[in-house]
């Protein structure tokens, strides 16, 4: 029995259908879209073959991780990184997206259980403002689909290298370029100028003697170099910066309110801190190889550079005159004593033998005794002489009674004056104050008195090579340039220090960046 078929007039007051009816029209739906889809889309449907087609698109190691991570989220059961992107792409789902990614973990989960793959979700009919554009568009190719998702990577890799630049250069200008017009600003508005006068000097040797082993050296600029360190040092110390604040008032200069606040000293600095600002100010080299030393001084004013320089420069003489002063004043006064003390045992010895010479009356004692000597002899030659006489005359028969009796008489008193000159020369001869005696001691006088002077000698000589060596030991400051007065400033140097200063910036950023990075892979790994 068969009946017409019958056309049911359609009710728009019709009460909502139920959800079995509408899962029944999902099922239609789902079955005529099979039924009429591509028959090219049928090899997609086979997992190897869309497996192959995602390994061929050349994934990162990042997004697999990040499909991985969807696919647990969404509960799909998947093999490998590659079937999470299948699954994930099957079930409508992009896992390259960032939009999704927040839409799937802002939407509420369903309350009622999974439904079947292949059934489709009918929606109804929504009013839309004018405002959206989320139409549904035609389905895409594989290829299509593919080339959309490189763009949609190429974007996000763009916009990602857009922002990691803009906090590249925004990191730059906090930390680099900032702190460079800081320091800029302050070289060329803030920092008071300093004028600086420039200084060179040398130290030189007093020529020495012929045959002196230090002539070697003499008029070279090795044979002052242990005093130009010694210079250098001295006026690099605290004692040239108390000498120069209570001559020249050096700290107060620097304590006077229009000078800058990293460059002014405080009303209350210590001795430290106008140490500190000393060295800054007070630039001194030594060239060993001309022997040079160069000094530059600065200040606030052009003026007080010269003074300070030029009371260093008097300082420096003071203490080069010092440096050998001691030892030239010590050797002096050794010899000097020596030839003090030779003056006083030669004026000794000569004070003994002046006595001597009084004690006995005579000046020579030796010329009284050979002259004593000389009579006696004399004397005994005439006795001699008289007494041949006498035996002369007595040989005769009859001899002349008054000759006999003359020549008797001469005998007589020949031999009392031989008798009174031996006796003298007994008593000069004999007894403590003997000439004899005297003599000997005037001899021995004489030979130190001799000794004496020949060691007088001998300390004159000593004081005179003395003299000579202290004066070769004498050292002299010449000043080759003379501190003139600078007609413009010398400091700060604004451009150069700048460009020090960024360059110092960026170079501790670098450091800093690289130090950063090297952890963060670490840390990553």
């Amino acid at each position: 029995m068969t009946t017409k078929p019958k056309v049911r007039k359609y009710n728009w007051r019709h009460k909502r259908q139920t959800e079995s009816s509408a899962e029944a029209r999902s099922d239609a739906i789902s079955r005529i879209r099979n039924a009429t889809h591509d028959p090219a889309a049928a090899g997609e449907a086979q997992p190897g073959t869309q497996l192959d087609d995602i390994k061929r698109e050349g994934l990162t190691g990042r997004q697999l991780r990040i499909a991985r991570r969807l696919a647990q989220k969404h509960n799909l059961a998947a093999t490998s990184d590659y079937d999470a992107v299948r699954l994930l792409r099957k079930k409508g789902v992009d896992p390259f997206q960032r939009t999704n990614l927040l839409d799937l973990a802002a939407a509420k989960p369903s309350n009622g259980g999974d439904k079947p793959k292949d059934k489709i979700n009918v929606q109804l009919p929504q009013a839309m403002g004018a405002e959206k554009t989320n139409l549904p568009g035609p389905e895409l190719s594989p290829a299509e689909r593919r080339n959309f998702e490189i763009g949609q990577i190429q974007k996000d890799i763009a916009r990602r290298r857009r922002r990691k630049l803009f906090g590249l250069f925004a990191r730059l200008a906090v930390f680099v370029f900032l702190p460079t017009f800081i320091v800029g600003f302050y070289f060329y508005r803030i920092a008071t100028p300093m004028y600086a006068s420039d200084s060179e000097f040398l130290i030189l040797q007093a020529d020495g003697g012929p045959g002196n082993i230090g002539g070697l050296l003499a008029g070279t600029q090795f044979a002052t170099t242990q005093d130009s360190i010694s210079v250098q040092s001295f006026l690099e110390s605290k004692e040239a910066l108390l000498l120069l604040d209570r001559d020249a008032g050096f700290s107060d200069v620097f304590k006077q309110e229009w000078i800058d606040p990293i460059q002014r000293l405080a009303p209350d600095a210590t001795l430290e801190d106008a140490y500190k600002l000393f060295k800054r100010m007070i630039t001194i080299g030594y060239d060993p190889t001309e022997g040079v030393i160069r000094m530059e001084v600065a200040a606030p004013d052009a003026q007080t550079s010269t003074e300070f320089a030029e009371r260093l420069i008097s300082y420096a003489e003071d203490r080069v005159n010092a440096l050998s002063g001691k030892k030239r004043e010590d050797q002096m006064r050794d010899a000097l004593q020596s030839f003090e003390a030779a003056q006083e045992a030669r004026r000794q010895a000569q004070e003994e033998l002046i006595e001597l010479q009084l004690q006995g009356a005579v000046l020579d004692p030796e010329n009284v005794i050979a002259s004593l000597r000389a009579r006696i002899n004399e004397i005994e030659i005439l006795v001699q002489d008289k007494e041949l006489e006498l035996a002369a005359l007595q040989d005769n028969l009859r001899p002349n009674k008054a000759k006999v009796d003359g020549v008797k008489a001469d005998i007589a008193r020949l031999e009392k004056v031989l008798k009174d000159l031996n006796a003298e020369m007994q008593d000069a001869s004999d007894g403590e104050n003997s000439l004899a005696r005297l003599s000997v001691r005037i001899q021995i006088a004489q030979a130190d008195l001799a000794a004496r002077d020949m060691m007088l000698q001998t300390a004159m000589q000593q004081m005179e090579s003395t003299r000579s060596e202290a004066n070769r030991q004498v050292r002299y400051l010449t000043v080759s340039v003379n501190p003139v007065p600078s007609q413009e400033p010398s400091y700060p140097r604004k451009f150069e220090n700048t460009i020090l200063a960024f360059l110092l910036f960026a170079g501790i950023y670098l450091m800093i960046s690289l130090t950063a990075s090297v952890l963060r892979e670490q840390v990553s790994s």
